[in-house]
């Protein structure tokens, strides 16, 4: 059964190709594109039934009204599914905290948005038919490829459009995105900077000054130094909230 997808974008190229690429993989029906929050909410609170919504962050011709982050924002976790569709970032962590499950980065390529699609349809899938969760990432060494056990992760990195996994194993090529990583592996691998995803379980020390957080991760079987990770301010409480859950010792205040 074909995904019902509603695509709230205000540039009607934008809009139209969206529907195009997402039509063209077969697996997606659109059955509304409009232009502002006030006529997605009006398809939503309608006789349509929605399962994914592909969502603009900012609508410059909302003349006012909503913007698509306020959408998301309003609906919460109740709505549809949701896709970012657009050229802004600024919004992209608190859009991952509502629960939005990909971001597609204008311009879109045909690619990308099947990549998204089939990531949709494994969220779809009844119990009987779910696939094992991942319990092992395939990254890149020049010509080859490494087969890298997720428990032995320490961090995926961003920088200058590239992405890299460091492991127990030493640092390699990866090719999704942090955006995909993140959808991907949920409360697993914790987003804790603009350009860094790190696996929570292997933080070893969290250290604070001059108003700077940064972790210190690596297993401790391994003899490999540990790696050095910064933490973005408006992230550090949450971060440490989220290493303290399933630790005692030391008062949450």
């Amino acid at each position: 059964m074909s995904l019902r997808a509603l695509i709230l974008d205000d540039e009607p190229p934008a809009r139209d190709y969206l529907a195009e690429l997402l039509s063209d993989t077969g697996d997606v029906e659109v059955v509304a594109a409009v232009a502002t929050a006030k006529a997605a909410r009006q398809a939503l609170e309608g006789s349509l039934e929605v399962d994914v919504m592909f969502v603009d962050v900012q609508l410059v011709g909302s003349g006012g009204n909503e913007d698509g982050i306020d959408l998301v924002r309003s609906l919460g976790r109740q709505g549809p599914a949701v896709v970012l569709a657009t050229a802004h970032k600024q919004h992209a962590l608190e859009a991952f905290e509502l629960g939005v499950l990909d971001y597609l980065h204008k311009p879109f390529t045909r690619e990308r948005v099947a990549s998204c699609v089939r990531r949709l349809r494994e969220q779809r899938k009844p119990h009987g038919q779910q696939v094992p969760p991942i319990s092992r990432i395939v990254a890149r060494q020049q010509r080859s490829l490494v087969f890298i056990e997720l428990d032995s992760v320490f961090a995926f990195e961003a920088d200058d459009r590239l992405t890299y996994v460091h492991a127990v194993e030493g640092k390699f090529d990866f090719d999704l995105p942090l955006s995909s990583i993140e959808a991907t592996f949920g409360e697993t691998i914790v987003r804790v900077h603009r350009n860094w995803l790190v696996n929570l379980a292997l933080v070893r020390q969290i250290e604070r000054g001059d108003g700077e957080t940064a972790l210190l991760i690596g297993a401790r079987a391994a003899n490999v130094p540990p790696l050095r990770v910064p933490v973005a301010r408006e992230r550090a409480a949450r971060v440490r909230e989220l290493l303290l859950a399933n630790a005692a010792g030391v008062r949450r205040a």
